[in-house]
């Protein structure tokens, strides 16, 4: 198969299903190796980086997606009359990067770092398709285990988990003088 037919199957496969789709399934459906998928999947990424097309290849782990620039969302919210994105408070987004960081890891794990309750912000990190359930902890109760979707790939612009920032120890160091510095106010008062 010719590169470029690989690569007009690809968009039309990535536009038909609406979703991400693995690359080892692509390969298995156009009955050729991979390595020629991830050519052709270079080759469209470099194509919609062009200032003049509205539309974008993600990759998302070993999954790639077809989706509209970020830059054109409002233009879509506009059409379709569907509520901006959603936005995360501070206790949301705490509890989102708990699960991101320490995955997979459960409510109760996650309460014991916060040191208060995350229900609420555990139901509304479901509810933003941002976190799943991934298992089960085989302990008494078989609480929950949850980790981070390909939705939180997407919605933070990385490819993999891996690719999240690393903290430094010396970051480590001045966030606790931060946070002790905070304590410390909030004890004057």
């Amino acid at each position: 198969m010719e590169l470029d037919a690989v690569k007009s199957a690809i968009e039309s496969i990535l536009f038909a299903i609406g979703n991400s789709v693995e690359i080892s399934t692509i390969a298995d459906a156009l009955e050729i190796e991979q390595s020629l998928v991830e050519d052709a999947i270079d080759a469209l990424t470099e194509k919609y980086e062009a200032a003049d097309c509205g539309l974008s290849l993600t990759r998302l782990e070993d999954s790639v997606q077809l989706c509209t620039k970020p830059e054109n969302y409002e233009y879509l919210v506009r059409i379709t009359k569907v509520k901006p994105r959603f936005s995360l408070s501070d206790t949301v987004l705490e509890t989102l990067s708990i699960v991101a960081y320490k995955q997979p890891v459960t409510r109760i794990e996650i309460e014991k770092i916060r040191g208060v309750s995350c229900e609420h912000a555990v139901n509304k990190l479901l509810e933003y398709d941002l976190i799943k359930e991934v298992g089960r902890l085989e302990a008494p109760g078989k609480p929950i285990l949850f980790g981070t979707t390909e939705n939180f790939l997407r919605c933070f612009g990385v490819t993999s988990i891996s690719d999240l920032p690393q903290i430094t120890p010396d970051q480590v160091e001045e966030y606790k003088k931060e946070a002790e510095a905070e304590i410390s106010v909030k004890l004057d008062i």
